[in-house]
């Protein structure tokens, strides 16, 4: 009985891991779990980031790097490719943040056009601010570094997610509910040391800010959604992340020049 016990968590631990991945991106895993056991890895989500930064770091070494390709080009083609791997679930929430943001009135009349399927014109322009700023900056890095700010930035984007959950408070119903409810204070310095760790050893000192800078995005995020909404969704976790990996692509790119 006990065995049974254990096999099942790990069965259990093991659909949670995978489904995550499925969730962060367009492989087809088809994994059957929960939201829950997803939510039970968000703190180690910035490792699935550096999974997907891998993929899209070599996407990137391939354009810029090999092929010499304009940046303009290049940065058009890596973007694309990077938000198209990751079945533009993230850029989906930045949008309906922007909607959000335009609304006047109460937090939960923000909320309601936030949760809209419609988009307006601050989802517009709000993909309009990320898009351009994300394509300059990638644009403007070095050939020759970009696989490994191409991967850092993954990591940072998940990490923006991270440090978004740990201080936000939970809207009473949703998908991004499960996200912020499993984070906690000691989560996330686990997740920090963890994330930055890996950042050292791949880019160095400059991939440690890269991943700090994406944890701060996710703070400012969660501090301008308090503002805006009281509460955080599953949306102001996507933004979270498009903001966090802006930014860090941005501050590695500043510290490369």
């Amino acid at each position: 009985m006990t065995d049974n016990k254990v096999d099942d968590g790990i069965g259990t631990s093991i659909r949670g891991f995978l489904g995550l991945i499925s969730f962060s991106t367009i492989l087809p895993l088809n994994i059957h779990t929960t939201i829950e056991e997803m939510a039970s890895f968000t703190w180690v989500w910035p490792m699935i980031g550096a999974m997907i930064g891998l993929v899209v770091g070599c996407f990137g070494y391939a354009t810029m790097d090999l092929l010499h390709l304009s940046p303009f080009i290049a940065a058009a083609l890596i973007y694309s490719f990077s938000i198209w791997f990751t079945g533009f679930h993230h850029l989906d929430g930045l949008i309906d943040f922007g909607d959000g943001m335009m609304v006047h009135g109460t937090p939960e009349k923000k909320i309601d056009v936030m949760r809209d399927k419609r988009i307006g014109t601050g989802g517009i322009a709000y993909l309009l601010m990320a898009g351009l700023i994300t394509f300059a900056a990638i644009g403007s890095a070095h050939a020759a570094l970009i696989f490994y700010i191409l991967i850092i930035s993954e990591m940072a984007g998940k990490m923006g997610i991270v440090g978004c959950a740990t201080v936000s408070k939970p809207f009473p119903n949703g998908t991004g509910k499960s996200f912020i409810v499993s984070m906690s204070k000691t989560r996330l310095v686990l997740s920090v040391v963890l994330t930055s760790a890996v950042g050292f050893l791949i880019f160095n000192t400059t991939g440690v800010i890269g991943v700090l800078t994406g944890m701060t995005a996710g703070f400012l995020v969660a501090i301008v959604a308090r503002k805006n909404f009281v509460y955080a969704t599953g949306d102001v976790l996507g933004t979270s992340n498009e903001v966090a990996r802006m930014l860090a692509i941005l501050v590695m790119v500043a510290l490369t020049i």
